[in-house]
């Protein structure tokens, strides 16, 4: 059983409710790309340039970014307190899975970091 303390005072309600945000989210970040692909068939770098320069678009990527790492953690929370526990793995399962939580959250953040500084040029 999953304590309040390893899912870290979230509820399944909020848990739900963001991945079905998050994901509405990067789909219509990707229909947008897509769409604009689609209609700009002649695209050049200065185009494509000014579109991820604007203030609105930005923000777009950036809330794109932060849906993806917050869809991606409660993923992998939820696959890991599912798959990696005592009855399956045995007594050392609560450090494996501490441990892949662990290394989930360094990566999820240096992704993240990583896509801010490069959006904003931090």
């Amino acid at each position: 059983m999953v304590t309040s303390i390893t899912s870290l005072g979230r509820s399944g309600l909020s848990d739900w409710l963001l991945q079905r945000v998050s994901a509405c989210i990067m789909t219509l970040y990707v229909l947008f790309i897509v769409g604009y692909l689609m209609l700009n068939p002649g695209l050049q770098f200065a185009d494509w340039q000014a579109l991820h320069g604007s203030l609105p678009m930005r923000m777009f990527s950036l809330m794109t970014v932060l849906s993806l790492a917050a869809h991606s953690w409660i993923g992998m929370w939820c696959v890991f307190t599912d798959y990696v526990t005592v009855r399956l793995i045995g007594p050392k399962a609560t450090a494996v899975r501490i441990f892949f939580q662990l290394m989930m959250i360094a990566v999820t953040l240096l992704y993240t970091i990583w896509a801010i500084d490069i959006l904003w040029g931090i």
